[in-house]
């Protein structure tokens, strides 16, 4: 069966192109690069050969080693990034004095990494520019329309092995036993330790047999045992309902999301229409249809229920 989500929210998915997926990665390090800091909160923290290296720089190795420093302490880690500076100014010293930078490979890889960042920073710009509140409210205001009005059904059950141990359970309850109690006890469903509570849920979010029982019944009603591919299932269905749209502010920060990411797609789908792309390793028809990527669009705008 599957077990509903616990949080309410909206999944918007997007179909973006690979290079504005990547872009987004990198946004980080280039704004803080590029924002303003004044000397007094930028303090050199230490010199190697006269080349300093100041709060800035560490905030920017942070933001680039990233996963390799999370089980760090703030202590720790702020020495490990500054050790790594000094390090990196004296190799990067000692790579200047053998004249490194004239290598065919470093050139194509500093083109790589100046375009990299050239198109993380232009796409940074565009996606700020289109996530307006306007914008927002709207995606949300579509979205809303498609998951409101459905039916959700919020119930407990009881899963167990063998029809005559559900029997047996059903039995318990008609004489008055708790439901929940019972599926703390007896229930080997995962959700068990919650009274078997499996919160609000919409039809198709569980096994056919399970949702043909639970959607017809009525609230406070028990069920007899309900076959399934997990088990044999005691339901008691607690509340219905239609079902709603969460508020805005529960998922402002998934629509801001898919507004930038969409208005990146799109930046880039336009530019494509403009440009003379040439693939030598594809067939003239397969490359002229390869160099439009789909623009992002919600893959599924339903909201996951919530459990109460």
């Amino acid at each position: 069966m599957t077990s509903p989500s616990p949080e309410t929210n909206l999944r918007f998915g997007t179909a973006i192109s690979r290079a504005s997926l990547a872009a987004v990665g990198c946004l980080a390090a280039v704004l803080a690069a590029g924002l303003p800091v004044r000397a007094q909160d930028n303090p050199v923290l230490a010199k190697v050969n006269g080349a300093e290296i100041r709060q800035s720089d560490v905030a920017l190795a942070e933001e680039e080693l990233g996963p390799s420093l999370a089980q760090m302490d703030p202590a720790t880690k702020k020495e490990s990034v500054l050790s790594f500076l000094i390090d990196l100014k004296i190799v990067a010293k000692a790579a200047e004095d053998k004249k490194v930078e004239n290598a065919e490979d470093f050139k194509k890889r500093l083109a790589f990494t100046r375009s990299r960042l050239l198109m993380d920073s232009l796409l940074a710009t565009e996606g700020k520019a289109a996530t307006t509140d306007e914008a927002m409210k709207k995606v949300y205001e579509e979205a809303s329309k498609q998951i409101t009005g459905e039916m959700e059904v919020r119930a407990r059950h009881i899963l167990v092995e063998t029809e005559d141990e559900a029997k047996a359970v059903a039995e318990e309850v008609k004489k008055g036993a708790d439901f929940a109690e019972l599926a703390k006890k007896k229930s080997k469903d995962p959700g068990a330790s919650d009274g078997g509570d499996l919160g609000f849920f919409t039809k198709e979010q569980m096994v056919p047999e399970f949702s043909t029982v639970a959607f017809a019944m009525e609230p406070n009603k028990v069920s007899d045992p309900v076959k399934s591919q997990f088990g044999w299932h005691i339901i008691k269905v607690e509340e219905k309902r239609n079902r709603k749209a969460p508020e805005f502010e529960q998922v402002k920060a998934q629509i801001e999301t898919y507004v930038t990411r969409k208005a990146q797609a799109d930046y880039v789908a336009k530019l494509r229409e403009t440009a003379k792309v040439e693939r030598m390793d594809k067939p003239a028809e397969a490359a002229k249809s390869d160099t439009k990527p789909d623009p992002a669009k919600p893959a599924d705008s339903k909201m996951a229920p919530a459990k109460k």
